[in-house]
């Protein structure tokens, strides 16, 4: 009857330690990441706008600002208000800015490259394009290159 006894508890003493182990276990394991929430109720629209002088946005940029237009125009970049009105006009495509349509430029070739990275209302951003001098990045660039 002893040997019964004894296996009978070393059963009940590997249980106990298998659950006590599995307890453990769980309490140690991560949580769950809970779902992202929208903080507010605008899309976000956060863009950093670079100029380099040359036919790439290779080179290191010369100047650079950043934009944000929601929910309120704000950033470095010098007429927010001005530039976020445009974007907005424009529906985020930048190739569809207008800029100065009257203004006379020479042909001289000195390349202008800018970017736009970023989020435009919620989506990824990553606008490249090279003017051939800055006055003609000033006529068709509209204000948000303007800077």
């Amino acid at each position: 009857m002893r040997k019964t006894a004894s296996r009978s508890a070393a059963l009940t003493l590997a249980a106990a330690v298998t659950g006590t182990v599995s307890a453990f276990a769980l309490a140690a394991a991560p949580a769950q990441a809970a779902p992202a929430q929208a903080t507010s109720l605008y899309a976000p629209s956060a863009l950093v706008l670079t100029v380099t002088d040359g036919d790439s946005a290779a080179a290191a940029a010369k100047r650079a600002v950043t934009l944000s237009c929601a929910p309120t125009p704000s950033g470095t970049h010098p007429a927010a208000d001005t530039a976020c009105a445009q974007l907005r006009a424009a529906k985020g495509d930048f190739t569809a800015l207008a800029g100065e349509e009257d203004r006379l430029c020479t042909r001289e070739w000195r390349p202008v490259t800018v970017t736009a990275q970023g989020v435009w209302q919620g989506e990824r951003v990553d606008f490249e394009r090279t003017w051939a001098n800055p006055c003609v990045k000033s006529a068709e660039g509209a204000a948000v290159f303007s800077f």
